[in-house]
């Protein structure tokens, strides 16, 4: 089946990735090769970050895994569990608060998982993969599944496949998964100088 795409409708010139870049539900539940899930783990180590702190880890179990993807697809909320199961890959992000090297709190931590998380996200594209993060998830509970060490703490889960057909998807979902994808102007979001002033 040939790759769903939905290129955003940018304003402006942008690099085919992040035009690329959305977050289908509808995934191909063929597995991951292994090679590909460490090219975009390795995306991810070498993100910017405050410090050079790395704040970030992942936890990841694929469908063969079984038990283990079983315990983090839990965590999932019931509205993400309709969906989320297709993939083959299911993950966990993970911030550690304090900067390795003085015990401080590192308050860029989340921030800098979220710059991890991008340049994994762009790799997985560049390698005909798609991902969707999911804020919708028991944080306490994946915490337990994952093992996550205490001073750590869940970001968020997301997964990772090829992009399947959006007709195995529920009609709601599925009326979601072809829509028209919308993000408000540029101007009301960047500011020249002072917050309220249009670029």
């Amino acid at each position: 089946m040939a790759r769903m795409e939905r290129p955003a409708p940018a304003d402006h010139p942008l690099h085919e990735l992040i035009l690329r870049r959305w977050s289908p539900r509808a995934f191909d539940p063929r597995p991951v090769e292994h090679a590909k899930l460490l090219q975009v783990f390795e995306a991810a180590r070498w993100a910017a970050s405050s410090f050079n702190e790395q704040p970030w880890s992942f936890v990841y179990a694929t469908r063969a895994d079984g038990e283990p993807y079983q315990r983090l697809f839990d965590c999932l909320v019931p509205g993400n569990q309709k969906w989320a199961g297709l993939a083959p890959v299911l993950c966990l992000s993970v911030a550690r608060l304090t900067f390795a090297r003085t015990g401080k709190r590192n308050r860029h931590a989340w921030h800098d998982v979220g710059l991890a998380c991008a340049n994994l996200w762009l790799q997985a594209i560049a390698l005909g993969l798609a991902a969707h993060f999911m804020a919708g998830f028991d944080a306490e509970k994946a915490a337990a599944a994952a093992g996550v060490p205490e001073g750590q703490e869940p970001v968020a889960m997301f997964v990772l496949g090829y992009p399947g057909d959006p007709g195995t998807l529920p009609e709601d979902l599925r009326e979601r998964e072809v829509a028209p994808r919308v993000r408000r102007p540029i101007a009301q979001s960047v500011f020249r100088g002072t917050c309220g002033v249009s670029i």
